[in-house]
């Protein structure tokens, strides 16, 4: 019996150190607060970087696949691999600025941010689970008669989180483009005006989905994968919704590296990512990697889904923020 409990309390107290220590690895990581930064700029690190609200996870959704790179990149002097998180692109701007990371994978709502204040360069596509573009789905419950995007004054909609792609910068940049007038409420009882388009934060897809479902906003936008996620729009709540409109495709996601990397680097980078998908030694690195299939070279239809992004991310930072 005293063997017994003494196990009990040795396993509390392993379980407490490991709680201790994801606390601590995330306070270190979300912060960017007692980073070792000695190694900021050394040639022979390569940093990636990645916005986050949840360091921690992230960190191990990151480290497969720099594991697999960093030995790759041998012939271009790089020896070792750092991860760098920042809590908002406005923190990672800085790191790219101050060479403090040199690779960045993000949406490409973020990544326009940090192209523009930054100059981060894109590097490459990332396929996701199967899909190199997607789209923003605006929707309301059927029962509600809205059936387009231009009489939407008077109403309320919800957004996901001020850093979403397809659920903030891009429908709100193509209802500002519209004309629509946006103005930002404190909860869903306050007061619309009647020339005015009420938004809201609802932080997450399911969350959009209830809201609309049970009227507390009459419209929410999510993508075009998550409406068909039961997860995110749950099959008793689709049933009673219907689609009012859609954005043009964007880029899924990227990858990006600061605009003074060495172009040895940056070429051998691509040149490894890019031949990941047919290398099985990657196959479970590109999984924790947010689900990525493939790295694919930027074309022009990728281009120009980029410059309509960038295009709305400016009008919304200019009109709304």
């Amino acid at each position: 019996m005293q063997l017994n409990t003494e196990q009990r309390v040795r396993g509390r107290f392993a379980a407490t150190m490991g709680r201790l220590g994801k606390l601590m690895l995330a306070a270190s990581l979300g912060l960017g607060v007692g980073m070792p930064m000695a190694w900021a700029g050394d040639a022979h690190i390569l940093v990636l970087g990645r916005i986050s609200d949840d360091p921690s996870t992230h960190y191990e959704q990151l480290k497969p696949l720099l594991d697999y790179v960093v030995p790759r990149m041998a012939e271009v002097g790089i020896r070792e691999g750092r991860i760098l998180m920042a809590k908002d692109p406005q923190q990672m701007a800085s790191y790219l600025r101050r060479e403090r990371v040199d690779w960045v994978t993000e949406t490409s709502g973020s990544a326009a941010i940090l192209a523009e204040r930054a100059g981060a360069r894109p590097l490459l596509l990332t396929e996701r689970d199967g899909e190199r573009s997607y789209h923003t789905v605006f929707f309301a419950r059927a029962d509600r008669g809205i059936t387009g995007l231009d009489a939407l004054q008077g109403t309320r909609i919800a957004f996901q989180r001020p850093t979403s792609t397809s659920a903030y910068f891009i429908p709100a940049g193509q209802l500002l483009r519209s004309g629509v007038e946006l103005d930002l409420l404190m909860s869903p009882l306050d007061t619309v005006g009647p020339h005015a388009l009420g938004y809201l934060f609802a932080r997450s897809e399911l969350n959009i989905a209830t809201w609309v479902h049970k009227g507390l906003v009459d419209v929410g936008v999510m993508s075009n994968l998550d409406w068909e996620n039961p997860r995110r729009m749950p099959d008793a709540f689709k049933k009673d919704m219907t689609v009012i409109g859609r954005s043009g495709d964007i880029p899924r996601a990227l990858e990006l590296v600061r605009k003074d990397l060495d172009p040895r680097v940056r070429e051998r980078l691509g040149q490894v990512l890019e031949r990941a998908a047919d290398d099985p030694q990657a196959a479970a690195a590109l999984h924790e990697f947010f689900g990525t299939t493939r790295f694919l070279p930027l074309d022009d239809e990728a281009r120009r889904e980029l410059a309509q992004v960038q295009s709305l991310v400016r009008l919304v930072r200019a009109e709304v923020e």
